[in-house]
């Protein structure tokens, strides 16, 4: 990547949005720009889990200022993630499909460990370089990340369901602070976040720090009122919350350093923070610099270099975890790669790319049942934790397993991306044409498109050498009907 080259990060945050504008310059990213926005999607899920159509409005407004900023950027050069509210909204995809078309850019929704491993990339970024063993809590609007790690490595991450903005709806919900209510957001947020003891005990880690919202806003706080800038103390927490309860609601809190939207959501985030702290039996904190956005450049920047991609070493581990035949895999993905490079449009190496694991992973569900692994194989891949990748991306890598077996008209895939159906196409063949398990001759073997039409052809005697290949590729031909699309072999 050139030195000067701008980079983007859009976080979508149950309580905020934030868009972050960086600079490469020599391996680092310098901030250019910062825009955060309190939209509140956390409070604007129903008891359905739907959000709600002003929750969706108010996101709406944001992306669409966010992507008048963005305006010329190239897609390479932009992320957007969504966190714990829109892994649980029942209807994101309806809020998706027009936050993508206001921004202008795609939306990952991603995974609470693989948010986790972000928080930790962008918080070891800003840190100084040292071997110290890092404890990194972040506290969002409605799910609370702990990771484990030494210099850029993560060694642990884990998510869980508990947040600011949830724990104020929940315990907090006319703003009043009683110590009843206090007590009782941090004996629930306890037993939530118990299970991290045996992870995150106290000799696994020698510094604490504390990113995002909650942790910044108590760090403000305090060093407002004499206490050491960036540090949060146990002696801090119970201050803080004293004086909440002397205000007895969120909106009589008058306390320098505490901004106007925080003051909502401060009930619940303390009550997290000081269960955390008890728990893990923190006695100080350092405040983070770093967070989502800042990981989700680095993220951005590690994929554009060479080697570097995280998601080929998921890939990797999910073949090794899952016993995948190694030299049929790469085998696949080989004769898939070069039929889908033959006939797709200029400026595919992405989905190129995407279709290799794919094509890795065809076999995944092999584990659990030789029949059906194509379905076993999807499911696995909409329900795993894969370091680096989106959770749409790793349904699209699902669909295309899934989908490398039977009739296609019984898919359900967007038969409307021409670049989907060619990768899908290209997987189906490999698949047929590397049946008999060992490298296929493809001599004179090409692919090209033609609008809604793929046309196949062979070189002179290739279906007499392999009546048995032949014989799949005709088939194929059958399994594309009554679909959109068409797949026309010329076999010599």
């Amino acid at each position: 990547m050139q030195n000067g080259t701008r980079l983007a990060a859009v976080d979508l945050g149950s309580n905020s949005f934030r868009l972050e504008i960086g600079r490469y310059e020599f391996g680092h990213i310098q901030r250019v720009e910062y825009l955060k926005e309190t939209v509140r999607q956390g409070n604007g899920l129903d008891e359905n889990r739907n959000l709600t159509r002003e929750a969706m409005e108010r996101g709406w407004a944001c992306l669409a200022r966010f992507g008048e900023r963005l305006a010329g950027f190239p897609p390479s050069q932009v992320r957007a993630v969504a966190t714990q509210t829109l892994r649980e909204a029942r209807n994101r995809d309806e809020f998706l499909a027009r936050g993508r078309d206001v921004l202008g850019y795609p939306i990952d929704v991603v995974s609470g460990p693989e948010e986790a491993r972000l928080i930790y990339q962008g918080v070891a970024r800003l840190l100084p370089q040292s071997d110290e063993r890092r404890l990194v809590v972040d506290i969002g609007g409605r799910s609370t990340e702990l990771i484990l790690g030494q210099q850029f490595t993560p060694h642990a991450v884990a998510s869980f369901r508990v947040g600011s903005v949830a724990w104020s709806q929940r315990y907090f919900a006319r703003g009043e602070f009683t110590p009843q209510a206090f007590l009782a957001a941090e004996i629930a947020a306890k037993a939530v976040l118990d299970e991290a003891l045996a992870t995150f005990r106290p000799d696994t880690w020698d510094v604490a720090y504390g990113s995002s919202g909650t942790a910044g806003a108590v760090g403000d706080v305090l060093a407002a009122a004499g206490g050491a800038e960036g540090v949060i103390t146990l002696d801090g927490l119970h201050w803080l919350q004293d004086r909440l309860l002397r205000a007895q609601s969120a909106d009589r809190v008058r306390m320098d350093g505490l901004k106007d939207e925080r003051r909502a959501v401060i009930g619940g985030g303390i009550s997290v923070l000081r269960a955390v702290f008890d728990l893990l039996e923190i006695r100080q904190m350092q405040v983070a610099q770093g967070a989502l956005r800042q990981g989700a450049l680095y993220d951005l920047l590690d994929r554009e270099q060479p080697g570097t991609d995280l998601r080929t070493s998921t890939v990797n581990g999910l073949m090794h975890r899952f016993g995948v035949d190694m030299e049929h895999a790469e085998r696949v993905a080989r004769t898939a790669c070069a039929l889908f490079e033959q006939a797709a449009p200029a400026g595919s190496e992405r989905a190129s790319r995407k279709l290799e694991w794919a094509a890795r992973l065809h076999e995944i569900g092999c584990i659990v049942s030789h029949g059906d692994h194509h379905r076993h194989g999807a499911y696995i891949l909409d329900n795993t934790d894969a370091a680096g990748f989106a959770l749409p991306e790793l349904h699209r890598l699902g669909q295309l397993v899934q989908g490398q077996r039977g009739k296609v008209r019984k898919l359900d895939v967007d038969f409307d991306d021409p670049v989907f159906v060619l990768q899908l196409l290209s997987l189906r063949l490999a698949v047929a044409l590397c049946h008999a398990r060992r490298a296929p001759d493809t001599r004179g073997l090409t692919l090209r498109r033609d609008a809604q039409r793929f046309h196949l052809a062979t070189r002179a005697g290739w279906s007499a050498a392999y009546p048995q290949s032949a014989h799949l590729v005709r088939e194929e031909m059958g399994a594309w009907q009554k679909t959109p699309w068409e797949l026309v072999a010329e076999l010599s």
